[in-house]
């Protein structure tokens, strides 16, 4: 398992669904996370404008900022199946999958480390986004 920073890695999660709900597309397909600065990469075929890197940042600190707890449940692989993309689970991940909840904004299948509640990440700052070959990368850290 990757040593994720818990704030960080927490951060990831409301970035991820934000993505979704503001944009439509898929949870980053490949991360880069650490305490200093972080990285997401999205299929997306296009760049973000000023205005979308704004709201961006305004929703998930504005997420951040609802003090929501952190949670985790396991479900039974099969049910899991379900209702969540396991593409990126280990093989040998075994019969139940943890799946982490942060208030009733995001839930996702994960196994590293996650704050107990959002109002211990910080604020959430865009450091730069680029898009290449329809690969749209997200760069950010958390100011503390």
């Amino acid at each position: 398992m990757k040593s994720y920073d818990p704030q960080m890695h927490t951060a990831e999660h409301i970035l991820n669904q934000t993505m979704v709900r503001m944009f439509g597309c898929e949870r980053s397909f490949s991360s880069h996370i650490e305490k200093k600065k972080s990285k997401c990469d999205y299929h997306f075929s296009r760049p973000l404008d000023s205005d979308e890197e704004i709201s961006l940042v305004k929703q998930v600190n504005k997420v951040i900022g609802q003090n929501l707890e952190v949670k985790e449940h396991f479900l039974a692989l099969e049910v899991a199946s379900e209702k969540f993309n396991l593409s990126r689970l280990p093989e040998d991940s075994g019969d139940e999958v943890r799946i982490v909840t942060v208030g009733d904004y995001d839930a996702c299948p994960c196994i590293g480390p996650h704050v107990g509640n959002t109002s211990e990440i910080g604020l959430f700052q865009l450091i730069s986004t680029s898009n290449e070959n329809g690969i749209l990368r997200i760069r950010f850290k958390l100011i503390k």
